[in-house]
């Protein structure tokens, strides 16, 4: 049998085994792309099985996450440290190989794939990370950043909405290291032998074309002659991503279930395993790979002097360049300057000093004018509303489709900024923000949660966070977002009530290096709060006493955030002078707050206190908080339009209802 035949046929071999013993999965896409990943794993991805964090790898993702088979055999047979007990064990509790490719778990895994669409959105922002690092760190003769983005998905992919918002910007940027293989087979899950013509009839080639793509249509998928080829033509264009438009049939060697759906998201079962075996003339026992199909898989060696390679190029880059490389290093590393902390202690400082009144987007955009020339890290954007979110400032240079920058112009594309946000973090190099408005966060709700799920660092930039916004009416007025990114596991939420606290939750931000950040801020001007030198501190816990109970342990505690706060405090001088004691907490992070330790929070918020929560949001999060004995100041139902004084107003979000409020619940 032909080599490079037996190479293909192990991962065949391997996906159905593997789905079979789990009884659970998708061996079809892993069987009918077999050719073309043993063409590119072992002809053209640059790749270090002994290293898999090496920075000038090539990145490759697997967007069509549902065949995480291919994946995890690829890993498994050129040599990174995934044993086949993991393969045996796919799918069950704890393995290294879950039904879907997750980051952090196996090593080689570059991002978490299986809602369609978002693998090839965060391989948009790997590709655009390389070229902007390279564009920072290269020097002439000395390429220290230069490695493709690989891409394999699938129709699914194609017809999800982010695939369409991410690639439109990647040919918009000409990213030329981006390379795209389509696996058309004509199968998805409600269709079989071709009947996805029903509902998908797209025309692939003219709409990447459109996008500025440069496509390399009806390769056949099974012809490793013809799918290098096509790679090799791939690699050529420099200027325009490449989307290899590969013709194949899934679950190909499978006698009966081949080019159907039955073999897309299903084990083939005990029979047709076993025909498959006789079809392919594959004799081997299951997950049995003989040794000269691991030899001719096995990329240690190759990938070892790869790096090695690359390295004596580092070594004379940073023989020439000693500031730059050391840059880079830390770049790479995700490490933060040595005076970060000092310029934040500074800025905040400063920021009490001023005692600014002003809105926390504007607030925001301060804190950024002055951390961002000292964190070249940093690459900010906007879904087509910077001069509301305010995320560009003085050192922002606009990315475009050749050299550098720092800052990206995304367009109406809300989940695929999201996305691509996520890729340029996962690729290393950069911490990405990016702003839209918080009532569509819904748009990209799905990029959220896996920037969550994976817990990268990247930083959400929501403005316009309440009824406060105004005349522009429900359809912009969030209600129930706070809350609802607040639910989100390992999504922190920041909602800052003036100038300090914004700064405080962007450093919380920038500083936190296992999972994204949302920051929720207002459009309206805001009061500005002053604060003892202790509570400067204190914010930094996600909340604090803000302002104690005059003269009297507090009869009531009230909690607060973002703009109401100050309608918080007001309520406290009200009641003050009725002669009712009031401590007013400010709790910008529910999360930070919740894990501190049990001693600090009971300080907060004492037993046996009545409690009242107020924000301009759906009430029932703040239960947790205030229970059902206390109350909470909020807003069940969505909002009008009109000037935001007035609906603060119109929804009792004043001092006098708050106070009202407290009352109430000391009565009872």
């Amino acid at each position: 049998m032909n080599t490079r035949v037996e190479l293909a046929n192990a991962i065949r071999a391997l996906a159905m085994d593997a789905v079979q013993q789990a009884n659970s999965g998708h061996p079809g896409m892993p069987m009918g792309m077999a050719e073309i990943a043993e063409v590119l794993w072992n002809h053209h991805l640059r790749h270090n099985p002994g290293n898999p964090a090496w920075p000038n790898r090539d990145r490759f993702v697997l967007s069509n996450g549902h065949g995480s088979m291919l994946l995890y055999a690829l890993l498994h047979l050129t040599g990174y440290d995934l044993p086949m007990a993991e393969l045996k064990r796919f799918r069950q509790l704890h393995s290294k190989t879950p039904g879907h490719p997750e980051y952090r778990c196996a090593p080689g895994v570059e991002t978490t794939t299986g809602p369609l669409g978002q693998g090839i959105s965060n391989a948009v922002g790997m590709a655009l990370a390389e070229r902007l690092l390279a564009a920072e760190f290269n020097r002439p003769g000395l390429d220290i950043v230069d490695h493709h983005t690989y891409v394999f998905l699938g129709d699914g992919c194609m017809m999800e909405g982010a695939s369409h918002e991410a690639c439109a910007l990647a040919g918009t940027l000409g990213l030329g290291k981006l390379i795209a293989v389509y696996d058309d087979n004509g199968i998805s899950i409600d269709s079989d032998k071709g009947n996805i013509r029903q509902w998908y009839t797209d025309d692939v080639r003219r709409r990447f074309e459109a996008y500025g793509w440069q496509v390399i249509p009806n390769v056949d998928g099974h012809d490793v002659e013809a799918v290098d080829r096509a790679l090799k033509k791939a690699k050529r264009e420099k200027a325009r991503p490449t989307l290899i438009w590969a013709k194949t049939v899934i679950a190909k060697g499978a006698p009966t279930k081949a080019n159907t759906g039955a073999a897309h998201g299903a084990a083939l079962g005990e029979k047709e395993v076993a025909a498959t075996r006789e079809a392919i003339g594959w004799r081997h026992p299951a997950f049995e790979i003989p040794q000269h199909v691991y030899e001719g898989w096995d990329a240690r060696q190759r990938g070892a002097s790869a790096e090695r390679r690359w390295k004596r190029l580092f070594a004379a880059y940073e023989k020439q360049y000693p500031v730059e490389a050391a840059e880079f290093r830390r770049r790479t590393a995700g490490e933060l300057p040595q005076d970060f902390r000092a310029r934040v202690d500074a800025l905040v400082k400063e920021l009490d000093s001023k005692a600014e009144a002003v809105a926390t987007r504007k607030a925001s955009q301060t804190v950024l004018e002055t951390l961002a020339p000292s964190l070249p890290e940093l690459v900010g954007g906007s879904a087509d509303l910077t001069g509301s979110n305010l995320t560009m400032v003085n050192t922002s240079k606009v990315v475009g489709r050749e050299g550098g920058g720092n800052y990206i112009f995304y367009g109406v594309r809300e989940f695929g900024m999201c996305a691509v946000m996520s890729g340029l973090a996962l690729h290393g190099g950069f911490i990405p923000y990016g702003g839209t408005f918080l009532v569509f966060s819904d748009y990209a709700r799905s990029a959220l949660r896996l920037a969550a799920l994976m817990g990268v660092r990247v930083i959400y930039v929501f403005t316009h966070d309440s009824i406060g916004l105004g005349e522009d009416g429900p359809t912009h007025q969030p209600i129930e977002h706070a809350a609802s990114l607040r639910l989100m596991p390992n999504m922190e939420v920041w909602r800052p009530c003036d100038t300090v606290e914004s700064a405080v939750a962007w450093a919380a931000a920038i500083g936190r290096k296992d999972g994204p950040t949302s920051l929720l801020l207002t459009r309206q001007s805001v009061p500005f709060v002053k604060r003892e030198p202790q509570q400067l501190e204190w914010i930094r816990r996600g909340g604090y006493i803000l302002a104690e109970a005059a003269g009297a342990a507090p009869q009531c505690i009230v909690i607060a955030t973002g703009s109401e706060v100050s309608v918080a405090l007001e309520a406290r001088k009200l009641l003050a002078a009725e002669g009712v004691a009031v401590r007013v907490v400010s709790m910008p992070s529910t999360g930070v707050f919740d894990r501190q330790d049990e001693a600090y929070r009971a300080g907060v918020l004492p037993r046996g206190v009545p409690r009242v929560a107020v924000e301009a949001g759906v009430p029932d999060f703040w239960r947790k908080y205030v229970g059902l004995e206390g109350a909470v100041v909020g807003i069940d139902r969505f909002g009008e339009s009109a000037p935001g004084g007035e609906l603060f107003k119109y929804f009792d979000f004043t001092a006098a209802h708050v106070a009202k409020a407290v009352k109430g619940v000391i009565a009872r």
